[in-house]
């Protein structure tokens, strides 16, 4: 087991093109046991403003929405964040619950009757997520394992107008008529889509867990091109690497705060890829519950958009020093290769290359991994292997993700 003073030691060392390295096991007295009496975030999602047609933009009224989330870490108790961070007005909450799946049937609606928790907020039922601000409600006894499934179902009685969403959520979300939080069967909705809506994290009460690893990255960690309903993006597999690896008393939650299409320093036109993550550092990491460790895995739309390397490196720089100003550790990964993308051209290669060059000279950031390395094609290093190739040149399949999950050395984060 590593003693504090050795991991201080360490945590000042880079570490360039590490894969499938193994735990050592930090000391007691984690994060999590200090701070926020030992509520750990176990699930989030980062939040964007409504587009134009579907649910985000019309909004909620007199509906029921249920959605399904996966856990990282376990607990005794759960509590969740709702968030209106992009909405135009306050949206009132008439009811709310979270209960486990029902395994017993085939349909991911279906929720354990005997699960069932009515979420409080300071003791009521019901609660205002108001315009630009989070409505974190009362601690409910649950227990929840760690890779678990949980359904979170909200009940909207009034007219909340646009709301913030996460437009990637790979999963497929209910839209019923009136309040349904209580129906253990989950058939009768008006609709479905495949994105979240207001929620934006659970935390678990697990006063041994070794506080949270956020991860905030672009679509290649929103699991873009991952298998739909199967909980296979990186950050999925690398919470499952935590679990199956580490000491249980010791796991850390995963919360991943990435958004397809993101970028480093610049807003994008398109506003379900999200504010900057300049922007929104602030929310979508510091915000977050128990984090002690940041994973930024950035650069690639940047380069898309043709952001100058000096500018993706100075946002990158920021993004470093500003999280370890909190005191949290940093792992940077590089830029993955992407020659086959349909706008792919070899003046953005060049701003790749010089990008990732600076990643792996920099000590700005407490470890680099060579995600390049370690997904290139080693005969035509611009291209990502094949049997890692979701067949778009760019986005990792399941198999790739597997691969950036190993490559996170777990005692760094």
């Amino acid at each position: 087991m590593t003693n504090s003073f050795t991991r201080r030691i360490l945590a000042g060392l880079t570490v360039v093109a590490v894969s499938g390295a193994t735990l050592a096991a930090g000391a007691s007295g984690s994060q999590a046991d200090i701070v926020n009496g030992g509520w750990t975030g176990t699930w989030g999602a980062a939040l964007v403003p409504p587009s134009t047609g579907g649910v985000s933009n019309r909004g909620l009224t007199n509906e029921s929405i249920r959605m399904s989330v996966r856990t990282s870490v376990a607990g005794q108790a759960v509590r969740v964040r709702l968030s209106n961070s992009f909405g135009v007005q306050a949206a009132k909450l008439g009811h709310a619950t979270v209960a486990l799946p029902n395994t017993s049937t085939p349909e991911r609606h279906d929720v354990d009757p005997a699960t069932i928790r009515e979420l409080t907020f300071a003791g009521s039922l019901s609660g205002t997520i108001y315009r630009g601000g989070d409505l974190l409600s009362d601690p409910v006894s649950l227990a929840v394992p760690a890779l678990q499934e949980l359904i979170v179902t909200l009940y909207l009685p009034v007219a909340t107008g646009s709301v913030a969403w996460h437009w990637q959520a790979r999963q497929n979300t209910y839209v019923y008529a009136g309040d349904q939080t209580m129906n253990a069967e989950g058939t009768g909705f008006t609709l479905t889509t495949t994105s979240w809506y207001l929620l934006a994290g659970v935390d678990v009460l697990n006063t041994s867990a070794y506080g949270s690893v956020v991860v905030m990255g672009d679509s290649i960690s929103d699991g873009f091109t991952s298998s739909f309903g199967s909980n296979t993006r990186w950050p999925d597999y690398l919470a499952e690497r935590i679990v199956n690896t580490t000491p249980s008393l010791l796991d850390p939650g995963v919360i991943n705060q990435s958004i397809s299409g993101n970028n480093t320093v610049r807003d994008s036109s398109i506003g379900a890829n999200g504010k900057s993550a300049m922007s929104r550092v602030d929310t979508d990491v510091f915000g977050q519950t128990g984090v002690r460790s940041v994973i930024v895995q950035l650069g690639t739309n940047d380069v898309l958009n043709d952001v100058p390397a000096a500018e993706i490196i100075e946002g990158l720089h920021q993004l470093a020093v500003q999280m370890k100003e909190r005191g949290l550790r940093t792992v940077a990964l590089t830029i993955v290769p992407f020659e086959g993308w349909t706008t792919w051209t070899p003046e953005r290669e060049a701003v790749r290359q010089e990008v990732n060059n600076w990643l792996r000279s920099s000590t700005v950031f407490g470890v680099v991994i060579d995600l390049d390395t370690v997904l290139a094609d080693p005969a035509n290093p611009t291209r990502i292997r094949a049997e890692y190739d979701s067949g778009d040149h760019i986005h990792p399949n399941d198999v790739g993700s597997q691969a950036m999950a190993a490559a996170i050395p777990l005692w760094r984060i």
